[in-house]
């Protein structure tokens, strides 16, 4: 069993996917959840959510009076219309508040409520914020880290690319990477993320266990809907950095320097870091975990 606070977002499917499977997952404790942007619509999804499950935990919000709705209409169309919620506190006061040595950050958005956790405790009182570990979906790994035979063809050759989570505020990732109270990072990078799909034979294991879990019961229901309208599959990019935090041998990780140039991120190998990023995962490991129940 491990904490978990998981930082989230709503334009895509994958984040409030990852959402229903750590609320139910047998071997997380789901302690928080903080959002970006943070508007009324998005609070009142997640709060909306949590009810399915019983739990009453913190949500924080990066910017509750965020102007636009940033849900997309599959949520509703899924799920169903959920009334807003301005329910929710500083996701930055959230993280300082619920984060310690034993817990685990997952996020599937821009970095902005760890940003204000970080600036906050190293304005107010000495870097005293800690967290145990960061497992966040985002970042590069190319060549020069990445085997040439495990290069995905989109990537070959390459040494940075863009990033959308962590180029949504790269200040508060750069500023993660350098924290001192942050134990361990792990960056589950589109170099991975991108060969990996939910797809029809995805859907037909997951039907054969979803009346065993409230959260593949809502997972498999969300997929299907898309799948009907995308029958190809879906990139299944937050739920693979979800099932890395609860267990990380899903993954082959190298320690590195990650960096920013012109927002393009990329790695260099460098030990002693403390910061790892994905260059390859076990498919087997990786939908074991994400069928548990």
């Amino acid at each position: 069993m491990i904490d978990v606070v998981w930082d989230m977002e709503t334009s895509d499917p994958d984040d409030f996917l990852t959402l229903l499977f750590l609320m139910g997952h047998p071997n997380v404790n789901l302690k928080a959840v903080t959002v970006t942007p943070g508007s009324p619509d998005q609070i009142g999804l997640v709060r909306y959510a949590l009810k399915w499950f019983d739990l009453n935990i913190p949500v924080g919000a990066y910017n509750i009076e965020h102007e636009k709705q940033c849900v997309s209409g599959w949520h509703y169309k899924v799920y169903g219309k959920v009334s807003p919620s301005h329910d929710a506190e500083s996701g930055g006061e959230i993280l300082l508040e619920c984060c310690d040595e034993n817990t685990t950050l997952i996020t599937g958005a821009p970095l902005k409520n760890l940003g204000v956790a970080i600036a906050i405790s190293s304005v107010h009182d000495g870097d005293t914020f800690k967290l145990g570990r960061l497992v966040a979906q985002g970042g590069f790994a190319g060549e020069g880290v990445v085997p040439p035979e495990r290069q995905l063809n989109k990537f070959k050759g390459m040494v940075t690319c863009p990033s959308y989570n962590l180029n949504g505020d790269p200040k508060s990732v750069l500023a993660a990477i350098k924290y001192p109270g942050i134990g361990i990072r792990r960056f589950v990078s589109k170099n991975v993320c991108h060969k990996v799909y939910y797809d029809q034979e995805m859907h037909e294991r997951l039907k054969a266990v979803k009346d065993k879990s409230l959260s593949l019961t809502y997972i498999w229901k969300g997929m299907d809907a898309y799948l009907k309208k995308k029958p190809a599959g879906k990139k299944f990019h937050d739920p693979l950095a979800a099932c890395c935090a609860i267990d990380e041998s899903i993954g082959t990780w190298a320690e590195v320097e990650l960096y920013c140039e012109n927002r393009q991120w990329g790695s260099k190998l460098s030990p002693g870091t403390r910061t790892w990023i994905i260059t390859d995962y076990n498919h087997n490991k990786f939908v074991e975990t994400l069928t548990a129940y």
